[in-house]
């Protein structure tokens, strides 16, 4: 492949991170405001994308650690197997929060705090992190490996928190449904 073709497939693919971002960021607002009337009861996804999240975490934890040890494709798999599971999450967290109504924290003191300090950082994290994630991903997927390497340093630790914060976030909020 020429280097044009493949410079133009990678303007082509940050182009695509960039739509699919602002669409997530659409979606996430919007989710606040209408809610939608569905025959069945979906609160079961908050469960759901509890597990999502843990996946993801072990799956970046592996991908780290096989990268590590140089295993470059156990750490694509793993990070394949990120990918494919936070896509699921969002498919998750965007269903259940257009159907569900949103739980308030009912504990009271420092662990109030506490879970506004993690709920906040989570949900600013994640949509910060979100196009990075898609173009370091692209970085990688296309074998650009200096530029991947690079960002990953910075991106990896971000996803990597806001991926454990979900299931943290999940089991705090349990005692209040």
């Amino acid at each position: 492949m020429t280097e044009s073709i493949h410079h133009k497939q990678i303007k082509k693919l940050n182009t695509l991170a960039w739509v699919i971002t602002v669409i997530v960021w659409l979606l996430v607002g919007a989710m606040r405001r209408y809610k939608f009337e569905v025959p069945y009861d979906l609160s079961f996804l908050a469960g759901l994308n509890a597990f999502f999240n843990t996946g993801v975490t072990v799956a970046l934890l592996s991908a780290y650690y096989f990268i590590m040890q140089g295993k470059v494709e156990q750490h694509r798999r793993s990070i394949y197997v990120a990918m494919s599971l936070s896509a699921g999450f969002l498919l998750s967290y965007v269903g259940y929060h257009f159907t569900n109504e949103e739980i308030v924290f009912c504990k009271e003191g420092f662990v109030r705090q506490a879970y506004y300090f993690i709920l906040l950082s989570h949900i600013l994290l994640a949509g910060l992190s979100l196009p990075f994630i898609l173009l370091t991903f692209i970085r990688g997927y296309m074998g650009d490996y200096i530029t991947h390497r690079k960002m990953a340093k910075w991106v990896f630790p971000f996803w990597l928190y806001v991926a454990a914060t979900g299931p943290v976030i999940y089991f705090m909020l349990l005692p209040c449904k």
